[in-house]
């Protein structure tokens, strides 16, 4: 059976994509979608990706409202959790999983929920 190589790009709605552009460029690094050629594109590290559907009542995401989140993978969390909060950004306190990696949550500006996630 052919199967997909990965996850080629990640599209949503935004009420001012260009500012959350912005803010995804500025605090995780994410360059957007090239608009002419010679721009750069973001390229991912080779690793684990998670792919998990769930359930419609979950309360994991936060708003009821929200019915995506997106897990982004980080060296440091502890460095990445830092610089997010020196600019400003609210992201909850990291948690541990045995086996599994460090884990901590936080908001775009737009309210979409983001985990990062630093593999064991």
């Amino acid at each position: 059976m052919e199967k997909v190589a990965g996850i080629g790009g990640l599209f949503f709605r935004a009420h001012d994509p260009k500012a959350l552009g912005r803010w995804y460029l500025e605090h995780l690094g994410i360059a957007l979608t090239p608009s002419k050629e010679g721009d750069p594109v973001w390229e991912q590290e080779a690793g684990p990706t998670s792919f998990t559907p769930f359930p419609e009542t979950s309360k994991y995401f936060g708003d009821p409202s929200k019915v995506w989140m997106v897990n982004f993978r980080v060296r440091d969390l502890n460095k990445m959790v830092a610089q997010l909060r020196t600019a400003g950004i609210q992201v909850a306190d990291p948690e541990s999983y045995p086996g599994i990696g460090h884990f901590a949550r936080l908001h775009d500006p737009e309210g979409n929920p983001i985990e990062l996630w630093q593999p064991a």
